[in-house]
């Protein structure tokens, strides 16, 4: 027998495969990209609860190419991190990855995208989160009052239930009418 590195046990592979996307090679493609991220952190196996405990902080996950243009990066990452602050462990990145994958279908893409652009996390999205999303999409060039405007047509357009705010429901009812909302909504590893 060979001194063959493990990365995984076999039964973490069987359950990242029952719980992602993908497939045991990519999984430990995602490992190997999650290792580049900052390899003096993550050990080329993880043991143990390691995959849970080590977190790659924020700023570097940032920086990744995949979300390095995204003006969502820093809540997309804030989103998937089990602290909340942004730092992701494997499991974490994952997760993702998984996600962000053509892989995943529809309903857990919307799902995520709902989170994300929920950021005070009240369930529901407001004016102040699409203020906020209207922000990062245009990189803070709109005046108050243009982004006042949009807020405003973005709400008329789709609260249903004329609540001011948009529901889980009326999020994806908007959502399945963007035709480019599932080819934009993924990430290749």
């Amino acid at each position: 027998m060979g001194n063959k590195l493990v990365t995984f046990s076999e039964q973490q592979l069987e359950n990242y495969q029952d719980c992602t996307f993908f497939t045991r090679k990519e999984i430990l493609r995602v490992h190997k990209r999650f290792r580049e991220v900052r390899s003096d952190l993550v050990p080329k196996n993880m043991i143990e609860d390691q995959p849970v405990t080590i977190r790659i902080p924020l700023e570097s996950m940032e920086k990744l190419p995949e979300l390095k243009e995204n003006p969502f990066r820093s809540r997309i990452c804030e989103v998937f991190s089990r602290d909340g602050k942004g730092n992701l462990s494997f499991e974490d990145f994952l997760d993702l990855l998984s996600v962000f994958s053509e892989q995943a279908p529809r309903d857990i893409k919307v799902f995520y995208a709902f989170r994300i652009y929920d950021f005070d996390g009240d369930q529901h999205i407001g004016s102040e989160d699409l203020d906020q999303a209207i922000r990062l999409l245009t990189y803070g060039e709109l005046s108050p009052e243009d982004m006042q405007q949009i807020t405003e047509k973005v709400i008329e357009e789709a609260d249903v239930d004329g609540d001011g705010k948009l529901s889980y429901m009326e999020f994806e009812h908007v959502i399945t009418r963007a035709p480019d909302f599932l080819s934009t909504f993924h990430i290749r590893i």
